[in-house]
Parts: C-alpha cells; structure tokens; sequence
C-alpha cells in the first residue's frame, strides 16, 4: 500500500473514531501516531519527521495570537453570568413588543450582540433558548419559528467577530497562504492577518442578521399567527431610557473590542485583554460579582481553553504524519485536475466541510482540514480573506443542519418537553436556506468579504 493511501485511510480511521465519541485531541494524536509506526514499517514514513513536533509545540506556546482564545472566552463567561442576555432580551422585547414578529427580531439581535461578546456557539444556543424560549412559547409563538430563530442566532458566534472560529481560522489560513506563495516563488507575499479576516466577515455577517429579521417579518405577514404582537397598545413610559440602559453598556464595549481591532489602534490579543477587564467591570456595574461568579468564569475559560490548545497539539500530530506520508500531494493532484477549476475545487472542499460539521466541532475542522485543503486553494489564486469567510459561512451552516447540527442538539438539551425534535428540525430549514443564500452571495460576489479589508488595511 501506498503511502498515499495510507493517509487516505488514517483520514477515514479519525473520522470513524471521532465519531465512536472518544477525546477529540487523543483520538487525533493516537491516529496520527499508529499510522507514523504502520508507514515506517511499510517504509513509507520517515520516523525522524516526528522530531519537528516539539518546535511545532513551543510554536504554539509563543504565538501571542493564540493568548486571545482565553481571554475572548473569559469575556463572553463573564458576560454571560452578568445577564446581560437576560436584561437585553427583555427591553428590547418591550421596545418591539407591539409589532408581529417583535420578539422574534428583539432574539436576532440579542443573538447577534452575544455573538459579538461570546463567540461561542453552544453558550450563546443554551442562554438564548434559556431566556428567550420561555418568553416565546408564553407570547403565543409558532415552536418550529421560536426554535429556528433561536439556532440561528446563536450561531452567529461562528461568523461575527470577535469570533474563536475567525482567530483560529486567521492563525492556519495565514500559515498556509505563505506555504503557498512560497511554493510559488513568493518569499515576501503580503501576510494576512486576523484582522483581515475580522473585518472580512464583517458585512457578511450582518448581511445574515438582515436575512434572519427578513425572514421573521416576512413570517410574520404571510402567518400572523406564528408570530403575534407581544403587547397591545403603546410602550409603557421610560422604555427608551431602559433600553439604553441595557443597550448601551454592552455595545459600547462591543465597539470598542471590535473598533480597536478594526481601526488597527489594538492587536486581537490586546482588544481581548480590554475587553475581559471591560465584561468584569460591567458584571461589578450590574451588581453580578462576587467571588462565585468569578470562580465559575475561570473554571469555564480554562476547561474551554485547555480544550482547544490540546486539540491543537493533537492535530499537529495528525497533519505531520499525513504529509508525511504524502496525502496533502494525493489531495492537490486531486483538487487540480477536477473539471471546472477553482470552482470544482472550491465545491468539493466546501462540500466536504459541511457534511463533516454534521459530526466534527469546528475546532476539529479548522485544526485538520485547513491545513490539509488550504495551501492547496491558495495556490489556485483563491483569496486569503474570501477564503475564510466562506469556510465560517460554510461551517455554521454545518451547525445548523438536522439531523446532526450541534445548534439543534444544544437547544434540545434546554428545551421543554412540549417543544418536539420535529419542531427544532422543521423550523430550521428556512434559516438553513438562507444560510445557503447567504453563502452563495459571498462566492457570487467577493467584494462583499473583501471591500472592508482593502478600505481598513
């Protein structure tokens, strides 16, 4: 067997293990290993390739990039134990209240100002179906709307930035975009940046939250029913100054984080440490800190954090070997002699992701995947920026898909008994497919990812 083969199957033996529900980072670096023993005892692996693992490793330790992880995580905790959610679900559900479909818009945004703090896709499904679930059902609310509504938004964790998926997805794609200019005998090739692809999935992102509250209005004429007025009558008095009360706050810091990061006044590292220090001092503003709260937010950021860096150094093993063994020339012979080009390539890679984020995290995708697919895509003049932003498109819509989207299996967890899993996976086609929409208009039109990052940087 060749060691090309090999690979192929190692690739299939790690879906197939990852997939029996063992450790992501040890199902990873287990692989890798027993199929570096099994190529050198075909003599199609050199052993001594396992000796740049450590310098792979103390790359990992001293990338300041990757600093940003925990702190981001630390922020989203903190602001999550604040309630901030909570109080701005409930103004902003009064500010829409006498429209049809209010509550269901006041959810899309909530989502997306939570997405913007957390990046966290399952945090942010659990506290909006949590908080808003309720609300929705007591409203009178269509289950199959309430839920898709819910999934939807939660996801968008996985493309407005600050998001854990775009700094994971800069750190590789930058990597693999100086692979590939090297290759082509670039050796000083323009470096892409996180920032890049912050201000990348900028407008794509709120293109998705326009879709979304699109959706819910235009729901809510076609079947007033499924989406009826929260209140009668006119808002209560002072409703606007409670909604800057709870409006204000986090956005301001939201602005901050992101506007530091996209102005180039901060690195993402620095705009995380702001902003970690900004969601403590609202959680002491809204009277949410004590000495319990901050234990339960360090508890979660180190158990997110450990997480991520050991799939990391898992995945390094995994992709080592399968070069090693060749599979990343059997996957570029691939890619290039497909009909159709860059097209047929970017299909096939995009296809392959989203059937794999039917069973993979997005961290397991990004770590083995993209190593593996994007020197290859680049190569073909694929643009570094439009690149990432399709593939965190891409993967959120993964996330949602029944009948395997993790979106869907977060918000089962925390959903009543009276909300069936046939509703969940009914009221998320509509979003699905504008997922899709939204992912053919960003490959349609380029410009959409990569107008922001031209003007800023």
């Amino acid at each position: 067997m060749s060691g090309e083969i090999l690979s192929l199957v190692m690739f299939a033996v790690a879906c197939g293990v990852l997939l029996l529900g063992f450790p992501v980072a040890f199902s990873l670096a287990g692989t890798g290993l027993a199929f570096a023993l099994i190529g050198n005892a075909m003599g199609t692996f050199d052993m001594p390739l396992l000796g740049s693992l450590p310098s792979r490793y103390f790359g990992v330790m001293t990338n300041e990039l990757y600093v940003a992880i925990p702190l981001f995580v630390f922020m989203g905790v903190m602001l999550e134990r604040a309630r901030i959610a909570e109080k701005l679900l409930t103004t902003m559900g009064m500010l829409f209240g006498t429209m049809r479909g209010g509550l269901g818009i006041s959810v899309v945004i909530v989502g997306m100002l939570l997405a913007a703090s957390t990046g966290i896709v399952g945090a942010t499904v659990v506290t909006m179906g949590l908080l808003s679930l309720p609300a929705m059902q007591k409203a009178g609310y269509d289950p199959k709307l309430s839920t898709g509504v819910i999934c939807a938004s939660g996801t968008l964790g996985q493309i407005i930035p600050p998001s854990i998926v775009l700094v994971l997805l800069g750190d590789i794609l930058q990597g693999a975009y100086a692979e590939a200019q090297r290759s082509l005998g670039n050796w000083a090739p323009e470096p892409i940046s996180v920032m890049d692809l912050f201000a990348g999935a900028f407008i794509p992102g709120l293109m998705l939250v326009g879709l979304y509250i699109g959706w819910v209005i235009i729901k809510s004429l076609i079947d007033p029913e499924s989406a009826p007025a929260l209140v009668e009558g006119k808002r209560p008095e002072g409703l606007w100054g409670e909604v800057l009360r709870a409006l204000l706050p986090p956005a301001l810091l939201i602005v901050a984080v992101l506007g530091s990061i996209l102005t180039g006044i901060a690195t993402p590292t620095e705009s995380a440490a702001f902003g970690s220090v900004g969601a403590t001092i609202l959680a002491a503003f809204y009277k949410r800190l004590d000495m319990a709260v901050m234990r339960h937010v360090v508890r979660q950021t180190v158990q997110v954090s450990a997480m991520v860096f050991v799939i990391l150094l898992g995945a390094s093993v995994f992709s080592l070997v399968f070069r090693g063994l060749g599979g990343d020339h059997l996957v570029e012979e691939l890619l290039h002699n497909l009909p159709g080009g860059v097209f047929s390539a970017m299909l096939v890679v995009m296809l392959l992701m989203f059937f794999m984020g039917f069973f993979l995290d997005f961290i397991e995708i990004v770590f083995v995947v993209i190593p593996i697919v994007g020197p290859i895509l680049l190569k073909l003049d694929v643009d570094p920026v439009w690149l990432g932003v399709m593939i965190a498109i891409n993967l959120q819509t993964s996330f949602l898909t029944p009948p395997f989207g993790f979106a869907l299996f977060y918000l089962r967890g925390v959903a009543p008994a009276a909300i069936k899993t046939l509703d969940i996976y009914r009221g998320i086609i509509p979003f699905v497919i504008i997922q899709m929409l939204g992912l053919c208009l960003v490959a349609a039109f380029p410009w959409l990812a990569t107008w922001l990052p031209s003007i800023l940087f």
